[in-house]
């Protein structure tokens, strides 16, 4: 093994520089971790040319997947050439939510990729904690997904699909299809995919999802036509906008569940119409965060092995390598250019 290794640093907002680093020396309860895939997020765009890291330099890239090519002295040797997937986060196990395992509600948490160098770099230390054995059979590129995949089930975990009922998802982007695909594999009878996007829409058509529908407008009549006039009877608001929200109302059944997931872009109203539908309706309403990974319930566990049946690769609309820099990230950027997932691919 070569003593050094290439990275993509975030040095300044915008500075996001290919470079050359020693390869780390794991800690005790670390192994060292050869990354082979890494998926690039809506959020590692953010980060890359707006918002930044929490320090400079960091190294961004929170979805990777990798084989383990050294070890700490206190890792398990089994784990030796092994592939995993990675929890990007570390909890601090110091605050309530931690008590209960609870850790994407944790108080003082540390990330791989925002807050520790993460996974655009060809190596990367790794708590043993956060190592999700990849199953025969799941590509490096397929594990990559694997937490955008666990969000997805964790927001249907809220309430659970009952086989035969019809799912709406608002937001027809990475995480909205990758519901899609889960609500259909967990026996939904129908899945309603709503986007103001119809590049989305066309895409979601390629990936076999019949049922789309153009909701830049009020949605009701179009879902009520696809479910005889009764509406939905689990709604997802993923895109974090007011209308959108306005819609999941709307279109929901009587007695219907509706997740909210989607990030708000800026401040949510709520018109006095559409309030009016979660009285009437006797709506129940639930947010979502993150997933769960612990003992008691692993959305990153459930995801992997859901993988074989979910064909992750078809969502995969770009493949980089890491010495092509900030390009794909400011090609993503472009509301002109159609992506889904874009990853880099190291050898």
């Amino acid at each position: 093994m070569a003593d050094t290794m290439k990275v993509l640093a975030l040095h300044a907002v915008g500075d996001l520089r290919y470079e050359e680093r020693p390869i780390p020396v794991p800690e005790p309860d670390e192994v060292l971790l050869k990354i082979r895939a890494a998926g690039i997020c809506g959020s590692d765009i953010q980060r890359v040319l707006t918002k930044g890291t929490y320090h400079f330099p960091t190294v961004p890239g929170h979805e990777f997947s990798g084989e383990v090519v050294g070890l700490g002295k206190d890792a398990d040797p089994a784990l030796s050439g092994k592939r995993f997937a990675v929890f990007p986060l570390l909890p601090c196990r110091a605050c309530e939510p931690c008590a209960m395992e609870e850790y994407a509600q944790c108080k003082h948490y540390d990330y791989y990729g925002s807050r520790r160098d993460g996974g655009f770099a060809e190596y990367l230390c790794v708590k043993t904690w956060n190592l999700v054995p990849i199953p025969d059979g799941v590509s490096f590129a397929e594990a990559a997904m694997c937490e955008p995949c666990a969000v997805a089930f964790h927001a249907l975990g809220q309430f659970g699909v009952t086989p035969g009922e019809t799912v709406l998802i608002f937001g027809a982007g990475t995480i909205g299809l990758l519901l899609a695909k889960v609500a259909k594999a967990q026996g939904a009878g129908k899945v309603i995919l709503a986007d103001i996007d119809p590049k989305k829409l066309d895409f979601a058509k390629k990936l076999g999802f019949t049922d789309v529908i153009d909701s830049s407008g009020d949605a009701t009549e179009q879902v009520n036509a696809l479910t005889s006039g009764r509406g939905a009877d689990f709604v997802i608001e993923g895109t974090g906008v007011s209308p959108a929200l306005e819609n999941c109302l709307k279109c929901a059944a009587t007695f219907g569940k509706i997740v909210l997931m989607g990030n708000p872009i800026k401040e949510m109203t709520l018109s006095q119409k559409a309030y009016w539908e979660i009285l009437r309706k006797q709506l129940t309403l639930k947010g979502t965060w993150n997933s769960s990974y612990s003992d008691k319930k692993n959305d990153w566990v459930a995801a992997l092995g859901a993988m074989p049946s979910l064909n992750l690769n078809e969502m995969i609309t770009g493949k980089h390598r890491l010495e092509e820099g900030i390009a794909p990230f400011k090609h993503m950027a472009d509301r002109n250019n159609f992506t889904v997932k874009e990853m880099f691919f190291l050898d």
